[in-house]
């Protein structure tokens, strides 16, 4: 994946984390709401949003409530998982939460699924969340490489 898809992909999973952060909060999240909790224009989030309703992630009501469509919900819940499994295990290295939050945003969407699974499979007990009780017996392989 060349640089510009990444970032494209890391700013995708950006604003569907966001919408699921907010969705938890409130009763209906609007355009406003998330330019308001990222600090982003409206214009900004507007163009996000268009992008995430052509990717059939978003569904924006003639309100202008957004709600996930399947694909959505699971890519916004996986990424706030990621999100938080880092997040805990940084502050249970040591590091202080301010930090700890900055790089599990960044670490979130850099991760390898395969290593992400070999985290949380072999990560104390109280760090485990939901998402080793959905994914525990999912099976890992790794590639061989020749010394």
């Amino acid at each position: 994946m060349g640089y510009v898809s990444h970032k494209s992909e890391e700013s995708m999973e950006d604003y569907l984390e966001t919408i699921y952060i907010l969705s938890q909060r409130l009763p209906v999240v609007r355009s406003i709401d998330i330019a308001t909790e990222r600090g982003y224009s409206k214009p900004s989030v507007s163009v996000a949003m268009k992008n995430l309703r052509n990717r059939d992630l978003i569904t924006v009501s003639s309100e202008g409530y957004i709600t996930f469509t399947e694909q959505g919900k699971q890519i916004a819940s996986d990424t706030y998982e990621r999100h938080m499994l880092l997040y805990n295990w940084l502050v249970n290295l040591g590091v202080d939460e301010e930090t700890a939050a900055q790089d599990a945003c960044k670490m979130e969407h850099d991760i390898r699924h395969t290593v992400f699974i070999f985290q949380i499979n072999h990560m104390p007990s109280p760090l485990q969340s939901d998402y080793h009780l959905n994914h525990k017996n999912e099976s890992l392989s790794f590639p061989v490489h020749s010394l």
